[in-house]
């Protein structure tokens, strides 16, 4: 126990929970938004329970993939389709693009929703087609997707279990203190969730980019990585992904202030208009 309380390991779990801070945003985001799919009475405890599930399955994730990073990173099949899609692919490989192509999916489905519907609010009605289960499912689920590509870059500072299990425990404490803020902000203000899907949207198109060269880096071979139609499958750079997440906050900042000082200065609507 003594070994563990070094300066390394603690200089290492401070980077590590900045880390986790950093990579969960887009979690938590699809936490506040997928849990208001079930019952309003059950959203609570969906979020509570499905936070702590999922921590603890990021943990026995964690020990797993330190136990088999070795074997994961070996590509599994290789395409030599020429002009088509050539590189090779590993575990990862799967997780990234089956976790990009769903998050793009729910996504797109949920603004589709809101441009299909005439009520803003989901109704009651809405939340009984998913069961509080199968939300709870679906957030452990995709919050092991989210952690994937987190889990691997930890690995890369420490392979410390202790060290890396604090962080990861640390991170769910953080959520769930987070998570009641964070939804009940956005169902006040329900702008807010469309940008919340947009953001989420491009999370899709990153965890996409990630899949393109994850063998060629997990074995330090370049021929391996992914080229579609002759040109390279790459990722987006997190700089990139922040400044746009950034950007979009600021427009509809803007965009609502803008919307209120119009309606400031209109003033009340003149009843005889509607007569």
């Amino acid at each position: 126990m003594a070994e563990l309380l070094t300066f390394v390991n603690f200089s290492d779990l401070v980077v590590l929970i900045f880390l986790q801070a950093v990579l969960g945003f887009d979690n938590l985001l699809y936490i506040s938004i997928e849990s208001q799919r079930a019952p309003a009475k059950h959203q609570r405890s969906v979020r509570y329970w499905g936070i702590i599930i999922a921590v603890v399955s990021r943990i026995i994730l964690l020990g797993v993939m330190v136990k088999l990073i070795n074997y994961l990173k070996e590509p599994f099949y290789i395409f030599e389709w020429k002009g088509f899609i050539e590189g090779g692919v590993n575990f990862s490989t799967v997780v990234f693009l089956f976790g990009g192509a769903f998050i793009i999916y729910t996504a797109v489905r949920e603004i589709s929703h809101m441009l299909s519907t005439e009520n803003i609010v989901h109704s009651q009605e809405d939340a009984k087609q998913r069961s509080s289960v199968k939300v709870v499912l679906m957030i452990v689920l995709m919050n092991l997707v989210f952690s994937f590509d987190s889990v691997l870059s930890a690995i890369a500072i420490t392979k410390v279990f202790a060290v890396l299990a604090t962080a990861i425990l640390l991170s769910g404490v953080a959520m769930l203190l987070l998570a009641e803020t964070v939804t009940e902000f956005l169902k006040r203000n329900r702008m807010y969730e469309v940008l919340g899907l947009f953001i989420l949207l491009i999370v899709g198109v990153v965890l996409l980019g990630e899949a393109g060269p994850a063998v060629a880096h997990a074995v330090h071979d370049d021929s391996l990585q992914i080229v579609v139609f002759d040109h390279p499958l790459l990722p987006m750079s997190k700089t990139t992904f922040y400044f746009s997440v950034v950007v979009l906050v600021l427009v509809e900042i803007i965009q609502s202030g803008y919307q209120r000082k119009l309606a400031r200065r209109r003033g009340p609507a003149d009843p005889r208009q509607s007569e």
